[in-house]
């Protein structure tokens, strides 16, 4: 039988357990002695609570967004500060355009490298993820990023051959596609509006990375795919503080395919049709 949440968190915190509150199969809110609350996450996925709680580490020690502690975690389970969640707000969404773009200047070694003592073979969502480092952003992203899903669509049967082509060629062309080089970003890797919470001490924080090093513009690409409250103000801020490359709008599709092509692994077709429309858009340029 699997341990709970509770006599997890009671383990890793080395805190006797006051009560418990399931948010989900793999997910609760623990109450230890002396009153705080503390979210206790199974995961499953490849790479397991290790490449969460060395992507929050990662992300946190940059003193930009903020993220919640790490209490610890072993092979199943990882309990994290639980974080009192309040409403988005205008001024909140500037300042998080901000800290974000401080967070991406902070960098990585290269592109494709894991946080420090996470692994290789990571996990975006349930989707694998191989954190291979390079050098070359686009050469990196259609190897590591883009081709390795598209494949999996194609011999689970969700993409057709005519469809992966499309694809294929706007990998091809993504030298001339994807402006100026810019240096490898400190990235979420996941940032979808779902990992982004509003504190109540309103900021925003992040949670549930899937981080590496990337090109900033892929975090952004993902709060526009999904959707951000305020997302306006969030790239006023950015921009503020790191200015874009001309032709950025442009090129967010680019950065979708990615996600969109996770999704397709994960979710079936309807996000292969999105992304094959994504890289046609990219190809009509």
């Amino acid at each position: 039988m699997r341990e709970g949440p509770d006599t997890a968190a009671a383990r890793i915190t080395g805190r006797e357990v006051t009560g418990v509150r399931a948010l989900s199969g793999a997910l609760a809110e623990v109450s230890l002695d002396g009153g705080q609350v503390v979210i206790a996450k199974r995961q499953d996925a490849p790479g397991g609570v290790g490449t969460e709680a060395a992507g929050l580490r990662w992300l946190g020690e940059a003193g930009t967004v903020r993220v919640p502690a790490v209490h610890g975690h072993d092979g199943e389970w990882l309990v994290t500060e639980r974080v009192p969640t309040g409403r988005p707000s205008r001024q909140a969404a500037v300042r998080f355009g901000r800290d974000l773009a401080a967070l991406h200047a902070r960098g990585a070694a290269a592109f494709g490298v894991p946080p420090p003592g996470g692994p290789r073979d990571a996990s975006i969502g349930l989707a694998p993820m191989r954190n291979v480092p390079g050098d070359d952003w686009p050469t990196w992203y259609a190897e590591h990023r883009v081709l390795p899903y598209l494949r999996r669509a194609v011999d689970d049967g969700t993409l057709r051959p005519a469809e992966a082509s499309v694809v294929d060629q706007a990998c091809e062309r993504l030298p001339g596609l994807a402006g100026p080089a810019e240096p490898p970003a400190r990235l979420h890797g996941d940032l979808w509006n779902g990992n982004v919470l509003w504190g109540a001490d309103r900021q925003a924080w992040l949670i549930d990375p899937a981080a590496h090093g990337g090109h900033r513009e892929t975090d952004l690409a993902m709060l526009h795919l999904f959707g951000c409250p305020h997302l306006d103000q969030v790239l006023d801020g950015y921009q503020e503080t790191a200015p874009l490359a001309e032709g950025w709008r442009d090129r967010i599709g680019l950065h979708q395919l990615f996600p969109l092509l996770v999704h397709t692994v994960l979710f079936g077709r309807t996000y292969a049709v999105q992304a094959v429309e994504t890289a046609r858009a990219a190809l009509a340029r």
